[in-house]
């Protein structure tokens, strides 16, 4: 064995400099990868010392300086690059609930972000909400310090107080009086009767004026929190924000009170809910680390995850598992000695989750630089391991190479290198890397599969409350920061830009 790496080395040092210095770094990285992987490190950094990272809130504030000073420590060049304000920020502290009465429960809820906690803890006995005007006369004397239910089943956001939210309330509850009345006066007639909606919250307004305590509305497990829209977009002013929990329950137990209600049975809830505002206007940024091209400064190749989460969990799936990958990734090639022969741009996007806010800004910013990327990668899939690659015919035998060292490094992993298939440019779509791809950037992305069989379900923690760190799978994360990092600064040495007639069929950059 010692005689084979005296051999190696030997030819190495036969090669061109240049040669010689790419392949140490290779080999330098390959090492890292088996002996110092910090992947998981970075991860539970991001999920157990910040926690979610709502944009707007001081966890994702503090992800990003963290993550600046690490980049620095390995040498890019950083810049935190603004991409917005927000009128209004939002921290999340912890929530605690649970029934008393005739039954006991504790309750598992979630709340929206960017929404009301409690004023303490509070109790309260329990109403269903009224959808007609009738109903409501009916009950308005009970709702003094009552949680409400509400009719129907969670999307995960916020219900509005939009302007256009109350106008389609107040139409709507206009309507159900007069379908109401219609009921009563043609009852019998004709067997049919007019539809009474039930659209949750009707009576949001009035039943806040009357005093209630907040709003409870049925999820399904796992909880899905997403957040406000009109607070995030609609510049809410400071003194007018929601004052109402807006509280999201465990169907099946939403589903028990609802029936011990209707029975007129002893019920009563207690909240405790720590969800805070920040005094806006509030900058958020992403997060720009460079190397240097050595051969090609003025092309490059985009690495990118966003650090920004929902915040009901910790974001150790989406994107922590990304994040993670794509800083590890970028430790190992700037600890390699490697020297890119083009630039290589690592990028963690905030606010992807309130629409690509980040990478559309960046993108806005850069358009000199967008037609001189020959390829974005993306990692924004979950704790999958690397498994293969469709590689533009031009470069296949390049791509057959950096697939070999992927398949040397981690050899009880597969990785095959396949034909590409030209397609139209994407439209905006789930992830940052659509927004280059709208612009003719190439984003072309390793195929991501569940290799072993560790029975992962991205649609388990998807926006969910088990967006936890133990969510992300080590050995894949692993397996994902050394791959990516050899595909990356292989794409950065290719002998010439990735050709965008080969990957999009409707015309190039």
């Amino acid at each position: 064995m010692k005689r084979f790496y005296t051999l190696a080395l030997a030819a190495m040092l036969l090669l061109p400099t240049g040669i010689a210095a790419q392949n140490a770094a290779v080999k330098k990285i390959m090492q890292t990868a088996r002996e110092d992987n910090r992947v998981m490190q970075h991860l539970d950094i991001l999920c157990n010392r910040f926690g979610g990272r709502i944009t707007g809130s001081d966890a994702q504030e503090n992800a990003l300086k963290w993550a600046s000073q690490r980049f620095e420590e390995w040498g890019y060049e950083v810049q935190l690059e603004e991409v917005g304000t927000l009128a209004t920020g939002f921290n999340r502290g912890g929530w605690w609930g649970r029934m008393t009465g005739d039954e006991q429960m504790t309750l598992n809820f979630v709340t929206p972000s960017y929404t009301a906690g409690t004023k303490g803890l509070q109790r309260g006995h329990v109403v269903i909400e009224p959808t007609s005007q009738a109903e409501f006369d009916r009950v308005k004397g009970s709702l003094r310090g009552a949680w409400v239910l509400v009719n129907g089943r969670w999307n995960g956001y916020a219900i509005s107080n939009s302007p256009e939210a109350k106008e389609y309330r107040r139409k709507t509850i206009v309507q159900n009086t007069e379908n109401e009345r219609y009921n009563r006066e043609h009852a019998g007639e004709d067997g049919e009767k007019r539809h009474i909606s039930d659209s949750p919250g009707l009576f949001y307004d009035e039943m806040a004026k009357a005093g209630i305590l907040g709003i409870i509305q049925a999820s399904g497990v796992p909880l899905q929190a997403l957040y406000d829209p009109y607070v995030v977009n609609g510049k809410v002013p400071f003194d007018s924000l929601p004052t109402l929990p807006d509280i999201r329950l465990d169907e099946e137990q939403y589903n028990r009170i609802r029936t011990l209600v209707e029975q007129r049975r002893n019920v009563c809830l207690e909240f405790d809910i720590r969800n805070h505002f920040r005094l806006g206007p509030i900058p958020y940024h992403n997060l720009v680390a460079t190397i240097k091209g050595s051969k090609y400064p003025d092309e490059y190749v985009v690495v990118g995850a966003h650090i920004d989460s929902f915040d009901s969990a910790t974001g150790g799936v989406d994107c922590g598992s990304g994040v993670s990958a794509v800083m590890e990734a970028a430790r190992m090639i700037a600890t390699s000695g490697a020297k890119p022969d083009r630039t290589i741009i690592f990028i963690l996007f905030t606010a992807e989750e309130f629409g690509l806010w980040g990478s559309k800004a960046w993108v806005e910013a850069h358009r000199d630089m967008v037609p001189r990327i020959s390829n974005m990668f993306n990692r924004d899939g979950g704790p999958m391991p690397y498994a293969g690659f469709a590689a533009p015919p031009s470069l296949k035998g390049e791509y057959e190479k950096i697939a070999a060292l992927i398949r040397e490094l981690y050899p009880d992993y597969p990785f095959e290198v396949r034909d590409l298939q030209p397609r139209s440019k994407p439209g905006y779509g789930g992830n940052d890397a659509s927004v280059f791809g709208h612009e003719g950037v190439p984003i072309l992305q390793m195929d991501e599969r569940d290799v072993k069989g560790y029975n992962f379900s991205y649609g388990e923690i998807w926006h969910t409350d088990r967006d936890r760190y133990d969510k992300s799978i080590p050995e894949y994360q692993q397996q994902a920061a050394g791959a990516l990092a050899l595909m990356v600064l292989g794409t950065a040495n290719l002998p010439k830009r990735i050709p965008v007639g080969e990957v999009y069929t409707d015309g190039a950059q």
